[in-house]
C-alpha cells in the first residue's frame, strides 16, 4: 500500500543540513508525534467553514458545530470497542491531560492505593504519585511487565487497591501488554483498570470489551496527535456510572447545571469534565484520523511495522558498535519501536549526527519514563536530579519504508567509524534548558 505515503502531510518537506544543503526529511519518531493525513486537513478545512460555538447557539452553524461535536464521541467510541451505553466519551488535550483528569476525579484521598508498573510513562505515574499511595510491578530482564508481579501486589493489599493503571504498549520499547488479563486480575481483587492508550492507538485494533465481562476495560485514554492527528485533542472512554460519582479538579462554563449564590449543581458526565470551550478543530481531526485508520487497517500496518523493526535490527545488528535494548529475537509482541545506543557515543550525538547530516528524526534520552530506562540500561539511580543517560529511539509510522530503514542503518554506520567526531548540534537537538542542559522534555 504505496500510496499511504501520498496520503500523509508533508513528506516531501526539505530540511536544512549541517553543511547548507537541503534533504527530505525522514521522520523516524512517530512514537512522540505523527504527522497528520492529508484527508484530515482537508476534513479540517470543510468544517471549519461552519464553525461556531459547541451548544451554546441556536444559529445553524453553531447547531451544525455541535452535532460534529456529539456524533465524533461515537465515532471514538466504535474505534475502542466500547459502543456499550455504559461507557462515554470526554474529549482532553491529550493522554497526559485525561489522566491527570482521571487522577484529579477518582482519587478521593491520599490513602487510595493505586498499583502501576515500572513500564510507565511519566503521564501515568506522576498524577498518581501526587494524589494517592502508589505500589509498582516490575518488568524482567528485556523490560517486559511481569503479570505476575501484578498479581502478587494484588494479593498483599487485597481490596485496598483502588485502581490498577497500565500502558497497553510502552513508549519506550513498544511492548503490548495484556491488558484484558490485567482488568481480570484487578477485577477479581475489587479494583478497576485504567489503560494509557497512547502508544497502542495507532498501531493495533484494541476493543474495550474482553472475551467476558470480567476482562472489560474500565477507562481507556489516548491522544490525536499519535494518531496522524494535528491540533492537539485526546480522549477518555470510561465508565459513566464511575465518572458520574465523581468531579475533576477542572472548573468553569459548560460543565453545570446550575449555579446559585452557595451551590453549584454539576451536569452528568461526560459534561462535568469538559469545562470551557472545547478544541474543535482537534476532535474534527481526531474522528478522521480514526476513520482513516479504519480504512487502511490495523492488519496491514501491524504486519508492515513488523517488516520495519525487523529490518532495523538485522541491519543495525551487524554494526559491531551498536547496543540493541529489549528483546530483538521475538517482537510479536511488540508495536514498530527499536531501540539502540552506539558506544562511545550519547545518544544526543547520535540523534544530532542523524539529523544534522542525513536528515533523520528519532529521539533520543529516557522518553518520559526515567525508572524503565534505568531498569533497561542497568544505570543506577544517582543522587540528585540528573535523568539517565538513555538511548536513541527509532519509531515507525505507517508511511515509512524500506529505503528511510536503509538510509538510518547506513548513517549509524558511517558515525560508527568515526567514533571521535564532534558534532554541532542541530537547532532543537541542541536547546539548552534554564539550566544550561541540553533540552529534552522527557
Amino acid at each position: 500500500m504505496e500510496n499511504i505515503r501520498e496520503s500523509i502531510f508533508g513528506l516531501d518537506t526539505l530540511v536544512k543540513l549541517e553543511d547548507g544543503d537541503m534533504a527530505t526529511a525522514i521522520n523516524l519518531d512517530n512514537a512522540a508525534t505523527t504527522p497528520p493525513f492529508i484527508q484530515v486537513m482537508t476534513e479540517i478545512d470543510e468544517q471549519m467553514k461552519l464553525y461556531s460555538s459547541i451548544g451554546r447557539g441556536r444559529g445553524q452553524k453553531s447547531a451544525h458545530t455541535t452535532d460534529v461535536y456529539v456524533e465524533a464521541r461515537e465515532t471514538i467510541k466504535e474505534f475502542v470497542g466500547a459502543k456499550d451505553e455504559k461507557y462515554t466519551v470526554f474529549y482532553t488535550a491529550n493522554t497526559t491531560d485525561g489522566i491527570n483528569k482521571l487522577a484529579s476525579a477518582l482519587i478521593t484521598s491520599k490513602n487510595d492505593m493505586v498499583l502501576s508498573t515500572r513500564m510507565e510513562h511519566h503521564a501515568n505515574d506522576l498524577p498518581w504519585r501526587a494524589r494517592a499511595r502508589v505500589v509498582y510491578a516490575e518488568v524482567d530482564e528485556h523490560g517486559r511487565l511481569k503479570i505476575d508481579d501484578i498479581e502478587r501486589l494484588l494479593k498483599i493489599y487485597t481490596g485496598m487497591i483502588k485502581y490498577v493503571t497500565v500502558t497497553a504498549a510502552s513508549n519506550a520499547t513498544g511492548y503490548i501488554n495484556e491488558v484484558h488479563h490485567i482488568a481480570k486480575l484487578a477485577h477479581r481483587y475489587g479494583a478497576k483498570i485504567i489503560v494509557d492508550g497512547a502508544q497502542i492507538a495507532a498501531h493495533r485494533e484494541f476493543s474495550m470489551i474482553g472475551c467476558n465481562q470480567d476482562e472489560n476495560i474500565d477507562f481507556f485514554v489516548f491522544s490525536a496527535h499519535k494518531i496522524y492527528a494535528p491540533y492537539g485533542g485526546g480522549a477518555v472512554v470510561g465508565l459513566k456510572e464511575e465518572l458520574d460519582k465523581h468531579i475533576p479538579a477542572f472548573y468553569g462554563g459548560g460543565m453545570v447545571e446550575a449555579v446559585f449564590d452557595r451551590r453549584v449543581c454539576y451536569a452528568p458526565a461526560p459534561d462535568s469534565y469538559e469545562a470551557g470551550s472545547p478544541n474543535y478543530p482537534g476532535l474534527v481531526s481526531m474522528a478522521a484520523a480514526i476513520k482513516m485508520l479504519k480504512s487502511i487497517g490495523f492488519d496491514y500496518i501491524a504486519n508492515h511495522e513488523q517488516q520495519l523493526m525487523q529490518r532495523m535490527i538485522h541491519g543495525l545488528r551487524e554494526i559491531p558498535e551498536v547496543i540493541l535494548y529489549g528483546d530483538n529475537e521475538y517482537t510479536d509482541d511488540r508495536v514498530g519501536i527499536v531501540l539502540f545506543n552506539l558506544r562511545g557515543q550519547p545518544s544526543l550525538d547520535v540523534a544530532d549526527y542523524l539529523a544534522g547530516t542525513h536528515g533523520i528524526a528519532v529521539r533520543h534520552g529516557a522518553f518520559c519514563c526515567h525508572p524503565y530506562v534505568r531498569r533497561l540500561t542497568k544505570e543506577p539511580e544517582c543522587i540528585g536530579c540528573t535523568p539517565p543517560a538513555g538511548m536513541v529511539r527509532v519509531s515507525f509510522g505507517i508511511y515509512n519504508n524500506e529505503t528511510e530503514v536503509d538510509a538510518l542503518i547506513s548513517a549509524v554506520r558511517e558515525l560508527s567509524m568515526r567514533p571521535n567526531v564532534q558534532r554541532a548540534p542541530t537547532r532543537s537537538g541542541g536547546r539548552k534548558n534554564d539550566h544550561g542542559r541540553p533540552f529534552d522534555r522527557g
